[in-house]
């Protein structure tokens, strides 16, 4: 009934991925590449998590 006062958990977790996007291209040119490939790997998750969302509805 009041589902429009719900957030959109897609458009969080969106923002989440540019947040981590952002701070990934920061470690890669700071030259810390294990680091680089820890978020990268954070923010696949995120995608599939994102991808998984997007497919249910």
């Amino acid at each position: 009934m009041f589902s429009f006062l719900k957030s959109d958990p897609i458009k969080s977790l969106e923002a989440k991925r540019k947040k981590l996007l952002e701070e990934a291209m920061h470690i890669q040119r700071s030259g810390d590449l294990k680091l680089y490939a820890i978020k990268m790997a954070a923010i696949d998750q995120l995608e599939k998590e994102i991808e998984a969302l997007q497919s249910k509805k």
